[in-house]
Formats: structure tokens, sequence, C-alpha cells
């Protein structure tokens, strides 16, 4: 049942989605400009770059999936990679990495219950956390990096497993266990059901407050995880890590078909708008294109890429 179900997520993946079009051009145009992108070096290379992003895009896709937005995991990741880092000689990099992912669920739980249980917009909640929590990584740091963090912790972000790196596993293994969750689960469904029609998800005897409360602290879980990833890699924790990773996420996740109201889409779009997302920047980078320009560009390929899917959507209807 899961093997026939997933290959006809895939198919109609393949058959409707202008992103998965845009992303097999952008790898065939950059394939024939750059005799570097379409190696082994380089694939690991993105693949491992986007293994970040693909996490972060998890937790905000099940967010938008129940109508809710969340821009404060940039400054999850801030506070918990610098708690965590500051602690890694004092209490070990176990212990340390615990707590860092405790925070992000703690910071996660607050959001949640401010917009299941309080019913506050999850957009005015989550601005406010993400400016009183970034100036917390501020105060605790003094605004300088943690960089007094043991060399063996390097192997979570820059380790392999085989030929492997160790990133790339991790994320792969978080993603095919969500598609678990939101497919097969009584959760799941009850996901869908309130991005859907939030009353008749209440009235059918759905526990929309204990969902919606679940859903951030998993999204403030997935971020502090994503931090320590993001600093293993670097061996340095600042409080500035993390600015752009709200709007990098949201972005996968809308290209990706879900919608912003709620209650439609999959992950499997999603990984293919954080693999297009990664794309394009390595792309730019191996054509040497500047740094200023570079946002423009992926800004018109993002805005291209979600046109031809909602004219592709618009004909279906």
């Amino acid at each position: 049942m899961w093997y026939k179900f997933d290959l006809k997520d895939i198919a109609n993946l393949v058959r409707k989605s202008g992103v998965l079009l845009a992303l097999i051009a952008l790898v065939v145009f950059l394939s024939i400009t750059s005799n570097v992108f379409f190696t082994t070096h380089n694939i690991l290379n993105i693949l491992r770059q986007v293994s970040v992003n693909l996490i972060l895009s998890i937790g905000t896709a099940i967010v938008i999936l129940t109508g809710g937005i969340d821009v404060s995991i940039g400054a999850i990741m801030a506070f918990s990679a610098v708690v965590a880092a500051s602690l890694m000689n004092s209490l070990g990099i176990l212990t340390a990495s615990i707590l860092g992912i405790f925070i992000g669920l703690g910071i996660g739980t607050m959001n949640g219950l401010a917009v299941g249980v309080l019913g506050l917009e999850p957009f005015v909640v989550t601005l406010s956390t993400m400016l009183s929590i970034r100036g917390l990584a501020y105060v605790y740091t003094k605004g300088y990096p943690v960089s007094d963090i043991p060399g063996n912790y390097a192997f979570l972000g820059s380790g392999y497993v085989g030929f492997m790196p160790l990133p790339i596993l991790l994320s792969i293994s978080i993603f095919i266990l969500a598609l678990i969750i939101l497919k097969y689960t009584p959760f799941g469904r009850h996901i869908y059901a309130i991005g859907d029609n939030e009353t008749a998800a209440r009235l059918s005897g759905i526990n929309v407050k204990m969902t919606k409360t679940l859903v951030y602290t998993i999204n403030g879980g997935l971020a502090a995880f994503a931090g320590l990833i993001l600093v293993s890699r670097l061996i340095s924790a600042v409080p500035t890590v993390g600015m752009n990773a709200p709007f990098d996420a949201i972005a996968a996740v809308v290209m990706g078909g879900i919608s912003l109201s709620g209650g439609k889409g999959s992950l499997w779009g999603m990984l293919i708008g954080v693999l297009l997302l990664g794309t394009i920047s390595n792309g730019l980078n191996l054509l040497r294109i500047q740094s200023f320009w570079q946002e423009v560009v992926r800004g018109i390929v993002i805005f291209i890429a979600i046109l031809i899917d909602r004219l592709r959507v618009s004909k279906r209807l």
C-alpha cells in the first residue's frame, strides 16, 4: 500500500509540477554551461548544502499545512546553536546538543500555545518571537561568535557514512519520517484537516489546540537541530546565523505547491522546491555571477517557477 501510494504521488508530481520542470531545465542548462556542475563531488555538495534547508522546510511545511506561518525559525536556530556550542566543553557534546534541541522545542511550544490555545495570529506571534529570541542570542554572546567548540563535533556537519555526507542522510531520514507521519497517522490527517477547514475539524472531534501546539513544537525542534548541523559544519556559532532561513524555507514550501492557506500540498513538492533553490545558488556560484545579482536571479526564477505551476493548476480547474 505504501509503495503504490508513494508511486502515485511521485507520478502526479512529474505530471503536474512546473517547479520540477524548472529544476530539470536548470540542471540541463548548468550541465551544458559548466563542466563542473554534473559531477559526483558537486552533486553531493549541493545535497549537503540543501540538507539544512530541507530540515527547516519540513517543519515549515507542516506549520503551513495547518494554515499557519512561522518566521522565527532562524532566530531559534541561532539561539539554540550559541547556547549549545558554548556548553559543549563543560557539559559534553551530547548533553549540550540535547539541551539545544530542547531549547528549540520549548520556544516552539510557546509559539504553539500562543497560536493554538490563545488564538493569536501566527505571523504576529512568530515575528515577536523572532525579534526577542534573536535579541537573546546577541545578549548571550555579547555579539561575538562562539568558536571554542570541540573539533570532533565537526563530524555531524562534515562527516561521511560511506561515500554519503552525514547531513544528507539525516535530512533524508527526517523527510521519510515526516512523509510517513503525514500520510499514515491520525496526527498527519489532523494537520491536513485543520488547514482545510479548522471549524469542521474541531466539530469532527479533532483537538485543534493540541495539534497546532505540537506542530509548532516540532518546528522549533527541527530548527534547533538544523542549527546544530550548521554549527558543526562551520565549527562556530554566531548570533546572526539563519537570518534568511525562514524566507528560504517558506519559498521552498510554496514553490513546491503547498498552499499558504493550508490543507493542500505534499512534501514531495516541497523537496523539489528545496532542490531548485539549492541548484540555483550552486549554479550562480559556478557561473561566477556577482553576489548582488544572485538574489535578483533567484527571485526571478522562483517567480517563473511558481507562475508555471499556477498556470498548470488553473488549466485543471
